[in-house]
This record gives C-alpha cells, structure tokens and sequence, in this order.
C-alpha cells in the first residue's frame, strides 16, 4: 500500500509540475492554446519575407545567424531554420521572461519535444520553418531552450517597429 502511495504522489507531482511550466503532453512534448507573446502564427498561403537563420557550434559557443532580424509591426516572416552543427537546436520565439521561464521548465524535462507554432527542434543537419506575423512592437528574441545552449550564447534578437 505504501509503494502504491508514493507513485500516486510521484504521478501527482510530476503533473503538478508539468501542468505549472507548461500546458500540454507532459515531459516528452508539450503544447498550449494560449497567446504568444511575440504575436501569432502566421498563415502559409499569404506572402511573407524569408528570413533565412542558422544555428550551430563554433570556438565553444552556440549561435544563431543572424543573431538579429528587424521587422515592422503586422509583417509576417517565413524563418528558414538549418542546424549546421553536431548537436540538436532549437527555434523558440517568444519574450525573454518568457523564454528564461520555458528555459527552467526545460531543465527538468532536457528532452521536451516542442509542438507550438513558435518553435521548433531540429536534430543536426536538419531544416525546418516558422511562420509567424508580429503583431506587437518591442523586442522579442529567438533561443535555443535545450539546457546549456542559451547559456552558451544562443540567443537572437527580434526588433519590430
């Protein structure tokens, strides 16, 4: 009866924290109906300018290029994503808080597969791609939320006027 308590409490605990850091499938994937903070998926049927973005590993760093991209308020933007590296990346676009908080929720769960239109992982050699329209102004960034990676520099930014 005791063994049987504590994997209830195990169960229990585990869904507390995955329900808290994100909404969605649990540790191996997640997903949420909620708003995006950097605007919203955007529609592949309507035009939208490429922005072509690499990620990968040089001289112990972690990068995205361009590390930057300025875009105007309501213009949609199809990222072109390509892994360059030896190493899994991600795509994640979003506020900073909102990425640093993802970010810990990532620490627990190293392995999260992504299925929200704000981001994607890519295993290495691999291509994939985001559309997405800006419908707020401000400062945005773009980060790879496997753990270390952000810290190791992988972080872009999004300015949109």
């Amino acid at each position: 009866m005791k063994k049987w308590r504590e994997v209830g409490i195990a169960v229990i605990s585990a869904t507390a924290i995955c329900t808290s850091a994100w909404a969605g499938a649990g540790p191996t994937g997640h997903s949420h109906d909620e708003s995006f903070s950097a605007g919203e998926p955007g529609d592949a049927k309507k035009p939208a300018r490429i922005v072509q973005v690499t990620m990968g590993e040089s001289d112990g760093k972690m990068t995205f290029t361009p590390d930057k991209v300025e875009v105007r308020k309501d213009e949609q933007i199809k990222f072109v994503l390509r892994n360059n590296g030896e190493l899994d990346h991600e795509f994640i676009l979003a506020t900073t808080a909102d990425n640093v908080k993802h970010a810990e929720a990532m620490k627990k769960n190293p392995d999260m597969e992504h299925d929200d239109p704000n981001g994607t992982r890519l295993a290495p050699k691999k291509t994939g791609e985001i559309v997405w329209k800006f419908t707020k102004r401000g400062t945005f960034e773009y980060s790879c939320l496997i753990p270390g990676h952000r810290e190791a520099g992988m972080i872009g930014t999004v300015v949109v006027k």
